[in-house]
């Protein structure tokens, strides 16, 4: 099978999938912004071709480069696995003939007032929402739902830029801070209260072929904006024997159905509470902050693999046994500034330090990120162990030990 690969360079992890389809016996041809004599010897030769783009979101030049790839063999495929790619890439198919996650598809994921709007007609249960070009629909929104209610740029990804308002005072002052952000249309809805959690998964032509429910410890809003806070997400290996998770597992695959996600990695974030379990969004490519990492340990299987196996061959190359769940937390430095020191190291390593898959301190004089900036931003561990609420224990305990200096 003959597939092109957008950017296979940048970000760092984005080589892992080209190797990965290589190494399942697919002929690569990459299409990225860096200069060919750049890339590092391994992914080089793992790429029966490569064409070079100032842009891999321009249209025009992101086609030529494809065109020039069906000039030289069949393309079975072209995968795009970076949010901010999907869109172009998803044209460039339609452009070229080429199968895979439609335009329409791909739309519906990346605008979230659309996307809840058709999943509503699906009957699959998730907030009320609206896309808002004027402050006066926003003001209407309001006044028709209650609150507290979610408010962000209409493309945003995850988190980025989300804020919650729980008054009319607040959500005169998120207006005003959004469009001096630049956004010109708002994503609004009302706030759901309850646990979040994410599912992934790896479809195949609408079903799913892998899949994995995570949880976040405390939910994402709070823990992006409260440094006090070490949050985590775990990855469970309880799946197979819960009710609640299979209930999860049937509404994301009523979710691929609805929006159509054809064969893809997916990601989508849940809630539940009081009003049960209700979907919040999709994206028709693999998790970030480095989950796939997770599964991969929590199951001893690559899992970039696997997705270039079924990509490949249409098929899993192997199952998920779940022997481990495997989660991370993140450190946050006491101040912003740059990084003076850690303590509490030792005692990490002592009581955890077998269940631990890998750590990241950023050196002393290492300047810091603010806290919104994620979950691998400044200092993290990534920890697994057999028992799901043996690992939260440890992980919660890594969040108390270990501390983080700066100034």
């Amino acid at each position: 099978m003959n597939i092109v690969f957008v950017e296979p360079s940048f970000p760092a992890n984005q080589r892992r999938f080209a190797l990965a389809l290589a190494g399942v016996g697919a002929n690569v041809i990459g299409i990225g912004e860096t200069d060919e004599w750049a890339l590092d010897e391994e992914l080089r030769s793992a790429l029966t071709g490569y064409y070079k783009v100032s842009s891999v979101t321009n249209l025009r030049e992101m086609t030529d480069a494809t065109r020039w790839a069906q000039g030289r063999c069949w393309v079975d495929r072209l995968e795009a696995t970076v949010e901010a790619h999907t869109m172009t890439a998803a044209e460039v198919r339609e452009a070229c003939g080429i199968p895979g996650t439609s335009v329409q598809a791909t739309w519906l994921c990346r605008d979230k007032p659309s996307m809840k709007e058709a999943l509503r007609a699906a009957g699959v249960p998730t907030a009320a929402s609206t896309a808002a070009d004027h402050a006066d629909q926003i003001w209407d929104f309001a006044a028709a739902e209650g609150y507290p209610l979610i408010l962000k740029p209409r493309a945003g990804a995850g988190a980025q830029d989300t804020v919650r308002v729980d008054n009319d005072t607040e959500l005169a002052h998120a207006i005003t801070v959004l469009a001096a952000t630049g956004a010109t249309s708002i994503a609004v809805e009302e706030f759901v209260e309850g646990h979040e959690g994410f599912y992934d998964t790896i479809a195949k032509d609408n079903a799913v072929v892998h899949d994995w429910t995570t949880h976040y410890y405390p939910n994402v809003l709070e823990a992006m904006r409260t440094r006090w806070i070490s949050p985590q997400f775990v990855t469970t290996n309880r799946q197979a024997d819960s009710p609640f998770y299979a209930e999860v597992a049937e509404l994301g695959q009523r979710v691929i159905e609805a929006l159509d996600i054809g064969t893809s990695a997916t990601h989508m974030e849940w809630f539940h509470g009081p009003k049960g379990l209700r979907f919040s969004e999709i994206g028709a490519r693999p998790p970030g902050v480095g989950c796939w990492d997770l599964y991969s340990a929590a199951n001893d299987v690559d899992v970039y693999r696997e997705w270039a196996h079924v990509i490949t061959h249409g098929v899993p190359e192997r199952s998920m046994t779940r022997p481990f769940s495997a989660g991370l937390v993140a450190l946050r430095p006491d101040h912003d500034g740059h990084i003076t020191g850690y303590t509490g190291l030792d005692d990490l390593w002592a009581r955890h330090g077998q269940w631990i898959l890998d750590a990241h301190f950023p050196h002393e004089g290492h300047f810091t990120q603010p806290v919104e900036a994620g979950f691998m931003a400044n200092a993290y561990v990534r920890a697994r162990h057999p028992d799901y609420d043996a690992l939260r224990g440890i992980l919660d305990d890594i969040g108390r030990t270990v501390k983080v200096h700066a100034r």
